[in-house]
């Protein structure tokens, strides 16, 4: 097996680091080594810790080169946290010659691309929604099309740029190259959403540890993004405090025991909580569990809700919201998700992928899996295990180019 065969999926979360190796040919992607490890030194999918996250990060790598029996050199890493903001903007050019070419859409790419960041942000995607020749919109591939004016609708991301540098840090102290930074809920819906949610309208869902993270297309094209400061960790959190349990207890009692739809619980139905100090376990109510659960968990889609409505998309509500990350596992969710956003709902997993299938479909890696099968979409012709010093990073526009074209 040869490096320029494989393509590796860095997730840098909250609670967890995942690496996962795919073997990538012209049509299809094998998931042949996968590592995971417990993520020390971030906050809300944000380094706070550079030696804990290098330490993580390396365990995770040298897990999956053992199972994938290679060494890793590069990875595709994701980015998430409270600092990414996303707009929505517009270019206008003249179309130079009687057609368009790749010239004009470089150009008008570039043109929507000029507005106006602080000096410590920088823009890591500019996402084109369509394209307008002389007035007429809905334009999706204008190679070659005939006008005088040529106009682009994108989504730019942008993240603060010492966050972005402090995981690009951590990366280099474990030796690896770091061929590109992904939006993490980008990367999720590549791998969950299928091609008719994305055309018809969806929202995809990502509940983490540390971050909720929010993603809405409209005719096949991302239109809004948002990251909330707040995950399955704080649900563990409330649950601690409630019962007056340990957090890492509290973990357990929320997978084991925990129901978000506090409606579904039998209230004669009893469990045991561990408890602190070296007391012994309490006896409560399941129902005491699902009170503390729901509210938080009501919460984060509540504020979802808001947001979509503040920014005019509650017609993609109407059509669908897909629910994945970790915390999607929590029994109850999609019931309360759905009574909060009145929308259809359904729990999202990677799809598309052959190898260890069985053991990568599963939300929690559905971020991972989506960074392999994002780079494999922008990236025509990618060289992934380059070594370090020897890889430079691709013009990005010219790499949407590839993909809409």
């Amino acid at each position: 097996m040869h490096d320029s065969e494989l393509i590796v999926g860095l997730d840098i979360g909250t609670t967890k680091v995942a690496a996962i190796v795919g073997d990538c040919g012209p049509d299809n992607v094998d998931i042949v080594g996968i590592g995971t490890h417990v993520s020390r030194g971030l906050r809300r999918g944000v380094v706070t810790h550079i030696e804990h996250t290098t330490e993580s990060i390396k365990r995770a790598i040298e897990e999956a080169e053992l199972m994938a029996g290679c060494s890793i050199s590069t990875v595709v890493a994701g980015i998430a946290g409270t600092h990414v903001a996303s707009t929505n903007s517009h270019g206008i050019v003249a179309i130079r010659g009687n057609e368009v070419d790749e010239e004009d859409l470089q150009r008008v790419i570039d043109a929507a691309k000029a507005v106006a960041i602080p000096m410590d942000r920088e823009i890591i995607h500019v996402i084109p929604q369509d394209f307008i020749i002389d007035g007429q919109d809905g334009v999706r591939q204008p190679l070659g099309m005939s006008g005088v004016r040529l106009e682009a609708r994108v989504h730019i991301v942008t993240v603060a740029s010492a966050s972005a540098q402090n995981i690009l840090k951590c990366c280099e102290r474990c030796d690896l190259h770091v061929s590109e930074l992904v939006l993490q809920p980008l990367a999720s819906a590549t791998s969950v959403l299928s091609d008719e949610e994305r055309e018809f309208g969806a929202i995809l869902i990502d509940i983490g540890g540390g971050t909720t993270d929010v993603t809405v297309f409209r005719e096949g094209a991302i239109v809004h993004s948002l990251i909330l400061p707040v995950g399955g960790n704080h649900i563990s959190n409330d649950i601690s405090v409630g019962l007056r349990t340990p957090t890492s207890e509290a973990e357990l009692i929320k997978c084991h025991w925990g129901n978000a739809d506090r409606f579904a619980v039998d209230a004669n139905e009893l469990i045991q909580a561990p408890s602190v100090g070296g007391r012994p376990p309490r006896t409560l109510q399941r129902k005491i569990l699902s009170d503390i659960i729901s509210p938080r968990v009501e919460e984060i889609f509540e504020l979802i809700r808001q947001n979509i409505d503040e920014h005019g998309y509650e017609d993609v509500l109407a059509k669908g919201t897909v629910l994945t990350g970790g915390g999607s596992h929590l029994k109850g969710i999609s019931e309360v998700a759905a009574r909060v956003l009145n929308s259809p709902i359904r729990c999202g997993q990677p799809e598309g992928v052959g190898g260890l299938r069985d053991v990568v479909c599963d939300p929690k890696f559905s971020t991972a899996v989506g960074l392999i099968q994002h780079t494999l979409i922008e990236h025509t012709i990618y060289k992934p295990h380059v070594r370090r010093g020897s890889g430079q990073f691709r013009d990005k526009v010219r790499d949407f180019f590839s993909r809409v074209f």
